[in-house]
């Protein structure tokens, strides 16, 4: 893995979905693409985009995107060129600096893409390892607020969290969290990090090794001993997120990002 963003290439890709023509203003929708990449949908029709990857074994995807959240540097989270309008688009990294004097790039901002609709952003510095960085450097965590609807992206997140770290995140609906150990917190160590942050609605595992993609763990560490009542596996890559949901605890939703 390397340090910093990969040149950008000009790249022909095939189209992986785009904004529904009538965006539902009850609805996020919440794709995966494999690795730590997400596209949220707004209900106005917004896109944001987490830690775009330009991986072969998920099938290259391409997409447009109002903002892109990089969560930090390596390769396959910084690969900008799969978004067909990246030099337009609004990018927040959630690092700064390079070689041994990268920082967190601490920020919290409002975002209006479509009329009438609000998008606030903001980031938790963490590790991508448990020696606090001295392995795999920083990391940083997103968390995006749409509708009321708070959905928490973790990028690479290297260990447990610390009470402070928690109380700075704060409430989660939607838990986007990486299980597959290798570069991450494992599948036990991730049933922790959801224990500390008890989110309302969904866990959504991701960076996990899938049929095609076989350099991480898979989610079966993380899905032993669950309530299976509480685990939904799904054959798509989407998730629809009702912005008025209840729930008296969170489902897992496991998506497939190559549904074939």
């Amino acid at each position: 893995m390397t340090r910093f963003l990969t040149p950008l290439c000009a790249l022909l890709l095939v189209a992986a979905g785009t904004p529904s023509p009538a965006a539902d203003a009850k609805k996020i929708s919440l794709r995966w693409f494999g690795q730590s990449f997400v596209s949220l949908e707004t209900p106005a029709g917004a896109r944001i985009v987490f830690d775009p990857h330009a991986i072969e074994a998920f099938g290259r995807n391409s997409m447009a995107a109002d903002l892109i959240l990089v969560s930090h540097f390596h390769d396959d989270h910084t690969r900008l060129e799969v978004i067909s309008n990246y030099d337009k688009a609004e990018k927040v990294f959630g690092l700064k600096g390079a070689g041994k004097k990268v920082d967190w790039n601490l920020m919290e901002k409002k975002y209006a893409f479509k009329s009438g609709e609000e998008i606030k952003v903001r980031n938790v510095g963490v590790y991508h390892d448990e020696t606090q960085g001295m392995e795999r450097g920083k990391n940083s965590v997103f968390i995006i607020e749409i509708a009321g609807i708070k959905i928490c992206h973790l990028g690479d997140l290297g260990h447990l969290l610390t009470k402070d770290q928690i109380e700075k995140i704060g409430a989660v609906d939607v838990l986007l969290i990486p299980v597959g150990g290798v570069y991450t917190i494992n599948g036990s160590e991730a049933k922790k990090v959801v224990a500390q942050l008890k989110p309302r609605l969904y866990i959504v595992p991701m960076h996990f090794g899938t049929k095609n993609f076989t350099d991480v763990l898979t989610v079966d560490e993380f899905l032993d001993d669950q309530k299976k009542e509480r685990v939904r596996r799904e054959t798509g890559n989407e998730l629809i997120i009702k912005t008025d949901a209840k729930a008296s605890e969170p489902d897992i939703v496991v998506l497939n990002p190559t549904p074939k």
